[in-house]
């Protein structure tokens, strides 16, 4: 039974997003570091899981700090990915397919090597007001002896960076300090500048004439600071989210960027740490022109303690269900809602919220199932599809990530703490779990280079990966190539109603979605135990046991077991 689509319907609502992080994806010149040829090599793999974006994390000149989310230069690829005549060709490839590609925008901040943050250190220069810079509190001693991201004392205020140590960090040349919400390699825009503000509208223009498709926008509700940074007290992100000029300046660049193109449909979405619906729905609705959608982190907080995601705790099943239907909710006919459990700052679902030992294949998909069968655009992190794993790490040199070795730093080396009540939580939150490579098939380092790769390849390589995958109908794979073309052939998905039923069963997930006069029914044993049930009626679309057919009637759900179905 298929339903047909709305001719209203914007082509995003009912397509699924890929996201590439180019280092781990396919190397195809031995340096170990994925590329941009290795990306377009691998579009028909793309096109047969059958998504329709292709969203690609950072391939500008970066001095790769933060691993290219700290830009040098914003109208140039860094020849570690290729060059422009390659990114080029994976245009053409990807539209030949009729598939997208949308573009990391990171412009909340850039790389302290870019030639804008080079000339702001000048206090005579034009630029240097495109950048946030600000005199020491003059009633406070420094320490002299501070080095970059170490506290002085006369910081303007008592934020803290995300990656750790103070948000601000001092210039002696300039006698002054500058602000960075991440790294201090990576100084912040002072969006209240019009020239800023003009010069990235025309930077993203000519991205846009090269035929990108859209962006995703990092961290873009952090781009209006408030009015007084001499604010005492405790802070950090959460003192610059959705900033007083926030929306204002979106519905700018949408008139400014998107306007200019009135034939083309762009995709948009914004990273917002700390969204609320009601700002999600303010920045998602389509009559205020802003965004398509937004990414919140409120659920990828659910399995930690006290706001750390380096404490982790085991999820509460519950909690996750709520949280889902509660944006779910909110944002329908008042935005739209962006599907995602991981991505290249994640942890791998699987390993975090399955069981990737014993039903690694079932809880794979249970997780993409109930996820998919909410209402929104899905997002789909590469690997996911595959049911990649958390790495077995066994030694801190094997950690790339700027985030995982500066809370090592803080806590251990400066902090005092034992290693022992660190390393547990760095093992299974550490953002280098979902940047290990992509695992293509069982020859050395899973196919992914003929060098040395810059992260471990996981050891599951030689069992989990793609090329074994896509010729096993039964397969991780092969289930997330169904459920994505499912969301094309049944619009119910895209507008139909949403119900949670049994919110408080701590094993049982059940979705039910409305429309037309039909009803999908998706559920799930979250559990590693056989879970008594009696299956509705109706057509089966999706399953992830092959004999689900003939074992529906059998009153239970088995370890891990996912159904939608039709009626």
């Amino acid at each position: 039974m298929t339903l047909a689509h709305s001719s209203a319907t914007p082509w995003w609502k009912d397509s699924t997003v890929y996201q590439v992080y180019p280092r781990s994806f396919q190397d195809t010149n031995g340096d170990g570091i994925g590329d941009i040829p290795g990306i377009t090599r691998r579009v028909p793999y793309l096109a047969d899981l059958g998504v329709e974006i292709v969203w690609l994390s950072p391939v500008y000149r970066s001095p790769m700090r933060d691993n290219g989310y700290d830009i040098a230069d914003y109208d140039a690829i860094d020849p570690m990915f290729g060059s422009m005549d390659d990114i080029d060709e994976l245009i053409s490839a990807l539209h030949a397919r009729g598939m997208k590609l949308v573009m990391d925008l990171v412009v909340n901040h850039t790389s302290s090597d870019h030639p804008w943050f080079i000339e702001s250190q000048d206090p005579s220069s034009p630029k240097r007001d495109w950048y946030i810079w600000r005199a020491a509190r003059s009633e406070c001693q420094p320490d002299e002896n501070a080095g970059p991201g170490q506290w002085r004392g006369d910081e303007p205020n008592q934020w803290r960076s995300a990656f750790s140590g103070p948000v601000w960090s001092w210039h002696n040349e300039s006698q002054s300090y500058y602000m960075h919400l991440f790294a201090p390699e990576q100084p912040d825009l002072n969006w209240e500048n019009p020239e800023v503000r003009q010069a990235i509208y025309a930077m993203m223009r000519r991205w846009c004439d090269r035929g990108v498709d859209g962006f995703r926008m990092d961290v873009i509700n952090l781009i209006s600071k408030p009015d007084n940074l001499y604010e005492d007290g405790p802070g950090g992100l959460d003192r610059a989210m959705f900033g007083p000029r926030f929306h204002d300046y979106m519905q700018e660049m949408h008139r400014e960027v998107f306007d200019a193109y009135p034939d083309c449909v762009f995709f948009t979405v914004g990273e917002a740490p700390g969204a609320t619906p009601d700002q999600a729905s303010l920045t998602s609705h389509p009559e205020r022109r802003e965004l398509d959608m937004v990414f919140q982190f409120e659920h990828m907080g659910l399995d930690s303690r006290d706001g750390d995601k380096f404490h982790p705790r085991a999820l509460h099943l519950p909690d996750m269900k709520r949280n889902l239907a509660h944006w779910t909710r909110s944002l329908h006919n008042r935005g739209w809602n962006s599907l995602y459990l991981s991505n290249h700052d994640q942890p791998r679902p699987v390993s975090r919220y399955g069981n990737d030992l014993t039903y690694r294949h079932e809880s794979a998909c249970a997780w993409g199932a109930m996820l998919h069968a909410h209402q929104g655009t899905p997002f789909v992190y590469q690997g996911e599809e595959l049911g990649m794993g958390n790495f077995p790490w066994q030694d801190l040199h094997q950690f790339n990530d700027l985030e995982t070795l500066n809370y090592w730093r803080e806590c251990v080396e400066l902090g005092g703490q034992q290693p022992d009540q660190v390393w547990p939580g760095i093992v299974a939150m550490s953002r280098d779990n979902a940047r290990t490579p992509l695992q293509w098939d069982d020859s050395d380092h899973g196919g992914f280079t003929t060098g040395t790769p810059w992260l471990p390849v996981h050891p599951a390589y030689t069992h989990v990966n793609a090329a074994q995958q896509t010729a096993d109908p039964s397969s991780t794979f092969s289930f997330y190539q169904r459920m994505i073309a499912l969301r094309k052939e049944h619009p119910i998905l895209v507008d139909g109603t949403f119900m949670l039923l049994h919110e408080d069963d701590q094993r049982l997930w059940w979705v039910r979605r409305e429309w037309d006069g039909h009803v999908l029914e998706a559920l799930a044993n979250m559990s590693d135990e056989a879970y008594e049930i009696e299956c509705p009626e109706g057509e089966i679309l999706l399953s992830n046991y092959p004999d689900a057919h003939e074992q529906r009637d059998s009153g239970v759900l088995r370890p891990w077991e996912t159904l939608w179905i039709l009626r």
